[in-house]
């Protein structure tokens, strides 16, 4: 049953319901590798939103009609389970579950490197065990994890919050009573070099507003990024994750120094002291040594022959 509509949204201290200011997000709490029989698993909990998700493979993909002969296919899974809301739902999938499950997995398209395994299949699944406004961005911020987790290659993270409008204000992630009673939502998806792989909206907003939202987003996911950075850390220790633009320049970087490193060394080559007696002196050695051989073979004939004259 939905609550009611609360009189205001946000106090006059710009204090929201959840005591939260406009441009903070809820409290994320994440656990890694909760599934042994999934290749790659998360559990999330981003304010009261309970949501777990699984990744198995790459593995054949069946029926074969399906399979890309270049890439993989990625098949990604939303659900909500049927005690999740507070008024119970039907349970399998419904019109708007195949809609969040479309527009969720094309948003890892651009990070997932699918032509390593032409011909497979990547299942994503996400199931929300709770629901508190906002489960398809909490659901692509754990399907990132479980990703990272099950070892399968990308260009980088993604991570995805929502902004909205309450009150006549914006305000970053939205928890329920916001949700049901905003004028406005967006959800929004992004990877860690900025580009937008998700972007819905529910609501109307002004061309202005809808930009300071775009920008209240992205510091919303930078904020995201860091918490599965420290996630994915404590997991694994000390890791570094590097967008690609970055990674790009710090190649060509190192690429440059051990050029350089390499032109060093031969310069050094080039500068060494090296006198002809060095170089020379070993022939010449060997070159006595001949001679003497050849003339001890010598003076040992000529005895042997002065013996048998004798």
């Amino acid at each position: 049953m939905m609550s009611e509509k609360p009189e205001h949204f946000i106090d006059e201290n710009g204090i929201r319901l959840d005591g939260r200011r406009v441009d903070e997000i809820r409290p994320m709490k994440i656990e890694i590798g909760v599934l042994s029989r999934a290749d790659g698993s998360c559990y999330l909990e981003w304010g009261n939103n309970k949501i777990l998700a699984a990744v198995y493979g790459p593995r054949e993909l069946h029926p074969r009609r399906l399979q890309r002969p270049n890439e993989a296919f990625v098949r990604y899974r939303y659900n909500m389970a049927a005690f999740s809301v507070e008024d119970r739902i039907r349970p399998g999938p419904s019109r708007r579950s195949t809609e969040i499950s479309k527009v969720s997995g094309e948003a890892f398209e651009p990070v997932i490197m699918i032509q390593y395994y032409p011909g497979a299949v990547i299942d994503v699944m996400t199931e929300v065990l709770q629901a508190d406004a906002g489960t398809r961005t909490a659901a692509i911020n754990a399907a990132t994890l479980a990703l990272a987790d099950a070892g399968i290659p990308m260009k980088g993270l993604v991570a995805a919050c929502a902004v909205g409008k309450v009150d006549g204000q914006l305000v970053l992630d939205l928890n329920k009573p916001e949700d049901n009673y905003g004028d406005a939502d967006l959800p929004i998806a992004m990877t860690q070099d900025g580009e937008i792989t998700l972007l819905q909206m529910d609501g109307h907003l002004t061309p202005e507003e809808f930009k300071a939202a775009l920008e209240m987003a992205k510091k919303g996911c930078e904020q995201i990024f860091e918490i599965q950075r420290e996630a994915l850390m404590s997991r694994y220790g000390d890791i570094e994750v590097v967008p690609v633009a970055e990674k790009e320049e710090k190649d060509s970087e190192e690429s440059v120094d051990v050029l350089e490193e390499q032109g060093e060394k031969v310069e050094n080559l080039d500068e060494e002291e090296l006198t002809d007696e060095e170089i020379v002196e070993p022939e010449a050695e060997s070159d006595s040594e001949d001679s003497e051989e050849s003339t001890t073979n010598a003076e040992t004939e000529e005895d042997e022959g002065e013996k048998d004259e004798q």
